[in-house]
């Protein structure tokens, strides 16, 4: 009887295919929503928090005539559906001169608003914001594994197991080593140690801030810094809202943990980072409980500031969504549209 064949690929090319070939991930029908939950779909408190993000923007650029608003790796529209929904209230006529572009690699739902350009890549010579919300975990790395002699060799998966078998290949070079001595040391490490090899990301980010004109670009994730890299690395799998074995069959998420220091070296000059907790406290997001008084005097506003309070308190949370760090980097701004 003839042995199986098997296929091997590293991580990234497998995982570009797995999430975004024919019949990926995040081409399914049900769209990313049906699997995990952002702090997107947390509250529309966030959406709150990137319009405000937007005023300030728009104030820092002298109010334009046209002021885009670019989600990148946009889902199925649901931040953009969020923000449209309060443009009757945003300050000095933004609403009516909005421009919000949604980049996503799947098709346009049905059904999104009119007004919203779907895109597979961001518009280039904006002016606005452009806020990618756990977009760069999703860019696709290859994954770097010390053998018995302390050498980093290149992690292949097995294509056709569907049960993410893995083995060691040939030692890591070229871009890929240089990234890993800058970044994420493994040279000579005890065997079995990890590292996501980020430079893709770094080239998506830097593209990215690079397509604005001038404006303020956001991307949320979690993340890690040099000081404090993860020593197995952080690869995973969501599937219907459970944490599941990475594997590149097209029915799951792959997501790996971003080197965010890394990403604001690349996007140069103007790069900053903040946790989620300080930004959106920096937005305004209150997570205090409201005076038990107002309970008695309007009952019903009481309860729905308890609410707020409860969903600003997950999004702020130090040890969930309040741990996601934010990557900021300002294009030809005056000033800092975070500071309090």
């Amino acid at each position: 009887m003839a042995s199986e064949k098997h296929e091997w690929s590293g991580w990234r090319t497998a995982a570009e295919r797995a999430l975004y070939g024919a019949g990926g991930f995040y081409r399914r029908p049900e769209g990313p929503a049906g699997h995990f939950r952002t702090s997107v779909h947390a509250s529309p408190l966030f959406a709150r928090a990137v319009a405000e993000l937007l005023g300030r923007v728009d104030e820092a650029l002298g109010r334009p005539a046209e002021l885009a608003l670019v989600d990148l790796g946009a889902g199925r529209g649901e931040l953009l559906t969020r923000v449209l929904a309060l443009a009757p209230r945003l300050p000095h006529g933004l609403g009516r001169r909005l421009r919000p572009y949604a980049v996503e690699r799947a098709e346009r739902p049905t059904g999104l608003d009119r007004r919203i350009a779907w895109l597979d890549a961001p518009p280039d010579g904006c002016a606005g914001l452009l806020f990618a919300n756990e977009w760069l975990d999703n860019v696709p790395v290859d994954i770097a594994e010390t053998d018995e002699d302390g050498v980093p060799r290149r992690v292949e998966v097995d294509l056709t197991s569907g049960d993410g078998t893995e083995r060691l290949g040939d030692p890591v070079d070229g871009e890929d080593a240089a990234w890993l001595a800058r970044w994420w040391p493994l040279e000579g490490a005890e065997p079995g140690l990890r590292a996501e090899i980020g430079h893709p990301r770094e080239t998506a980010w830097a593209r990215a801030v690079g397509s604005l004109r001038a404006g303020f670009a956001v991307a949320v994730d979690y993340a890690h810094e040099r000081a404090a890299r993860p020593p197995f690395g952080t690869l995973t799998g969501f599937r219907e809202g459970r944490e599941v074995r990475p594997v590149p069959d097209g029915s799951r998420d792959l997501t790996a943990h971003v080197a965010m220091d890394a990403c604001a070296a690349a996007a140069g000059p103007g790069s900053g980072l903040l946790t989620q907790r300080e930004a959106l406290r920096a937005l305004g997001l209150d997570a205090r409980r409201p005076p038990l008084a107002l309970a008695s005097t309007d009952p019903t506003a009481y309860v729905h500031a308890l609410s707020a309070a409860g969903e600003a308190a997950e999004l702020t949370d130090p040890a969930g969504l309040g741990a996601f760090t934010w990557l900021l980097h300002t294009v030809d701004l005056p000033y800092d549209v975070l500071r309090p």
